[in-house]
């Protein structure tokens, strides 16, 4: 609207200039070189503009002859531009999509429309790695490494190429890199945090997690939990040889994390050895109402060097007052019962956990009283075989199921720290498999001390469930009993029959079905009056 205004402005001033002088006729004489030129002053005006538009013109073609091999370059230069930014389009289409084939096919034609591009570099060294061609790949990554704007991201995936050929160390050195290059990156701290992890690097981890907490990478809980298991790592390999050490780490690990198991139980042990029952105590105290363990219940009860266990049975009870819902403190209570000799409170904190509730250790427990107490070996067998068909209870053990006896900071599978928690492995069974030694679990009983079953039960508690067979079908109910000593003679037999089949079996699904006993597990047998009393109590 305005060039409209302006320009119809202009149209009238011409007009009238125009006007006037055409209303005021004038004659113009130029006399140069013996030439006289007349005219009137209104042709003179009009053949001045007229000239002076003639000049422009001219001026302007020259000027565009002069500026033409500028002007076709840089249209060329636009074209092949637009050429090349729809090459790396279509070509992170095509890496996106998976298409190896038109991947390779955009990323030529955007090297040679913009060889210069940073684009283009990560166009073809995602095409190489699509053709799983890593030599290509890595030289190109290399070449990033050359420019200050393409740098991070050489590094990044020059780190990711060392991990799929496991160069862990190649990992570590460019992850470093990387964090120097740019602390505010996420992926260096944490890849090198979980690397430091794997190799047992606590001091190096220590560093990475400080500086990741720094630049706000992880949030101040998730950093206090790493600390925590970090600390205890060192603690726990120095408790041995440097305790004083140990015992500083123990006690900054639990003020960090108090529901930290190995960190409460290593300082309550470190502690109890220097005789600060009190703040032994109150550590695992603290602990305990949100983590029992077995481990904190007997450094608790052994808190104070000389007691009797009468005194130690007082003590645990303070823990089953502590959290009274837990398995855990019953276990406790009742182990401590039985080295007091109070069998019945022993059985007396046992008795909701017999039926719907037992478990390994409780039948073990219940077992070890009925041979402690009354020396019913009977008894003793029934509780001995329901220990090891009872399900599973807690063990230190990860996600994807591996377990260990000892707690780890670290998983041995996946590297992740913090791993293994005090849980039942998933996946487990409702109740044991019944397998010893690859022989029928009634012979195993019959043909071993209780003491060898006992081990063996928690060997078996402690292992990986298979997959459970096909359930067989529910023997029938025996004429005859059948006398302990066949039962021995058999055992060996049964079993290396038993382990040869399972050696032929070529797969899970083609197992031989597991051997009926000949009768109930829980029914020992008549026992004659000269055979060992298996718990080495005679009547």
């Amino acid at each position: 609207m305005t060039r409209l205004i302006l320009f119809l402005v202009a149209v009238i001033v011409l007009a009238t200039g125009l006007s006037w002088l055409a209303d005021r006729p004038g004659t113009l004489l130029v006399t140069w070189q013996g030439y006289e030129i007349e005219t009137s002053v209104f042709r003179a005006v009009v053949l001045f503009a007229a000239f002076i538009g003639l000049a422009f013109a001219v001026w302007s073609i020259l000027t565009q002859i002069w500026s033409s091999p500028a002007t076709l370059s840089h249209f060329l230069t636009r074209r092949r531009q637009r050429r090349g930014l729809d090459a790396l389009s279509s070509g992170m289409i095509a890496i996106g999509a998976g298409d190896r084939s038109m991947a390779t096919r955009y990323a030529l034609q955007a090297r040679k429309s913009l060889p210069h591009e940073p684009l283009t570099l990560l166009l073809r060294a995602q095409a190489a790695q699509l053709s799983d061609d890593k030599a290509t790949a890595r030289r190109i990554f290399e070449a990033m490494l050359a420019a200050p704007d393409t740098e991070q991201l050489g590094l990044r995936g020059l780190f990711l190429e060392a991990g799929r050929e496991g160069e862990h160390e190649a990992q570590r050195q460019f992850a470093e890199r990387a964090l120097k290059l740019n602390p505010k990156l996420s992926w260096p701290v944490e890849e090198l945090f979980t690397l430091q992890c794997k190799d047992g690097d606590w001091a190096g981890a220590l560093e990475t997690l400080a500086l990741a907490k720094r630049h706000g990478h992880v949030e101040r809980p998730v950093a206090d939990r790493r600390r925590a298991v970090l600390l205890t790592a060192q603690a726990q390999a120095l408790e041995e040889d440097q305790p004083e050490k140990a015992l500083t780490l123990a006690l900054e690990a639990h003020g960090l994390a108090p529901s930290l198991i190995p960190a409460a139980a290593i300082a309550g042990r470190l502690l109890a050895a220097r005789g600060n029952t009190a703040r032994v105590a109150k550590i695992i105290n603290k602990t305990w109402v949100k983590a029992p363990h077995p481990e904190l219940a007997t450094a608790y009860a052994y808190a104070r060097v000389g007691d009797s266990p009468r005194d130690r049975l007082d003590r645990v009870k303070t823990l089953f007052q502590l959290n009274p819902q837990s398995i855990e403190s019953a276990i406790a209570v009742a182990l401590a019962a039985i080295e007091a000799h109070d069998y019945d409170e022993a059985r007396r904190i046992l008795q909701p956990y017999t039926e719907s509730g037992l478990t390994r250790r409780v039948a073990a427990l219940l077992a070890r009283i009925e041979a402690e107490e009354n020396g019913d070996k009977g008894r003793a067998r029934e509780w001995l075989a329901r220990a090891v068909t009872a399900p599973r209870e807690a063990t230190w053990a990860t996600v994807d199921g591996v377990t260990a006896d000892r707690w780890l900071p670290v998983s041995p599978a996946t590297g992740e720290l913090d791993a293994f928690q005090w849980r039942v492995p998933p996946g487990d069974l409702e109740g044991g498999e019944d397998r010893i030694l690859g022989a029928d679990l009634t012979e195993f009983i019959a043909s071993n001390e209780p003491e060898t079953v006992i081990a063996k039960a928690a060997v078996v508690a402690t292992e990986p469930v298979p997959e459970p067979p096909p359930a067989p079908p529910k023997p029938a109910a025996p004429e005859a009993k059948v006398a302990p000593q066949t039962l021995k003679a058999e055992a060996p037999a049964s079993a290396s029959a038993l382990d040869n089949k399972q050696a032929e079996a070529p797969s899970r699904s083609e197992r031989v079905r597991p051997f009926a006993p000949s009768r109930a597990p829980d029914d020992p047998g008549p026992v004659s009056d000269d055979e060992a009393d298996p718990l080495g109590i005679r009547a």
